[in-house]
């Protein structure tokens, strides 16, 4: 159950996507439903989707998913409200609490307090609609499952007002496609002016939690040091504070330094993963970040923020640096980085697949959430 399975919205449709065959695999029969109108362009059935929509307004309500949810819960063993603070979640509360059928949310890192400090005035109309709506349907779930531990500790500091079945579970990715020399030429063919650069990939929107005039700004600083390091920067514009970061490239002098890409699916993004030499992502606020966990199953060294919560594992498993999330720290990841000798960046890499392995597969994901509902029974 979710808001929308738009790809432009970020990981929570991707989370979603990709738990779908390995559930399988753990003999788990899914069905996504979600408030996208029926005839949306996303809706192309490589997903199946039952959409109750249209919504109206970006809380998502519909009038029809209520009932649906009330005829259809004995149908589940389980029913998963993915994300929070649009109608879905609510009107899972509304129809399941004290129901037969057992209700479980993932809020997907959306009770991170950097929300509080970087949105107050958002912060405090989410205060209005917490204490009978969010605060309940979270309490009352039988399980609150957050993907790490960092994102459990978090969520304790959004609202005084809180109480939850916390349990940790897991995201993760599959094992990406084999062929990286071959798509990494792919990549290369469509945008011929990067043949025999050192990559620098960022790949996600270009949000501003996302810390992307961070890396611009670091880049700007070390791009000096090597003719060859080039930046490309792949993600959909949801905001249009696109405009702005090119304005601000063309003043550091670094344009023709940068890749604009626009977002990048299927082959070719795997390409852009295998064409770069390192994956940077100096985000403000990262709950788990798929994309992260992909770089590393490309054996690609990944340079994140502390923000990002994955960092005490990547860290622990010495598959990239991890820095401030702040210009200075930006830098000093780039600076690291650079400052590898072959041997060393050798090592590095083959750390990242045993980090992507050991903590982040999808299947050990799809694992660990079957445990959870198992274990609420």
């Amino acid at each position: 159950m979710l808001y929308s399975a738009d790809p432009k919205l970020g990981g929570v449709i991707e989370a979603v996507r990709l738990q779908q065959a390995p559930l399988l695999a753990c003999g788990v029969e899914v069905e996504i439903v979600s408030c996208d109108s029926p005839d949306s362009p996303w809706l192309n059935g490589q997903l199946p989707v039952q959409a109750l929509g249209p919504s109206k307004y970006s809380y998502g309500y519909t009038p029809h998913l209520l009932p649906w949810l009330r005829a259809n819960a004995h149908r589940f063993d389980a029913v998963i409200a993915e994300g929070i603070w649009q109608y879905h979640s609510f009107a899972v509360w509304r129809a399941l609490r004290g129901a037969a059928t057992p209700y479980y949310i993932f809020p997907h890192g959306m009770l991170d307090p950097w929300f509080k400090q970087a949105y107050p005035l958002k912060h405090f109309k989410k205060w209005l609609y917490w204490p009978w709506a969010e605060y309940r349907a979270l309490r009352d779930a039988r399980r609150v499952i957050f993907t790490c531990d960092e994102e459990r500790r978090l969520a304790k500091k959004s609202f005084w007002l809180y109480k939850v079945n916390a349990a940790v579970g897991a995201l993760g990715v599959a094992t990406p496609p084999e062929n990286g020399e071959g798509l990494a030429a792919g990549f290369l063919n469509q945008y011929p002016d990067l043949q025999s650069k050192r990559i620098v990939l960022y790949l996600g929107r270009i949000h501003e939690k996302k810390g992307c005039d961070l890396l611009i700004e670091a880049f700007a600083k070390v791009a000096v040091r090597d003719a060859n390091l080039h930046l490309v920067m792949a993600g959909p514009d949801p905001t249009g504070w696109l405009p702005k970061l090119q304005a601000h490239a063309e003043e550091l002098g670094i344009p023709h330094r940068i890749t604009w890409s626009g977002m990048l699916q299927g082959d070719m993004k795997w390409g852009a993963f295998y064409a770069a030499e390192v994956f940077c992502l100096p985000s403000h606020q990262e709950n788990f970040g798929i994309v992260v966990a992909e770089a590393l199953a490309c054996g690609k060294p990944v340079l994140i923020s502390n923000k990002v919560n994955i960092w005490r594992e990547i860290e622990a498993a010495g598959a990239g640096f991890v820095a401030d999330d702040t210009q200075a720290g930006t830098e000093e990841l780039l600076n690291c980085w650079l400052a590898l000798n072959t041997e060393d960046f050798a090592v590095m890499r083959a750390k990242t697949l045993q980090c992507f392995q050991e903590h982040f597969h999808v299947k050990r994901a799809a694992r660990r959430l079957v445990e959870i509902i198992r274990e609420c029974k």
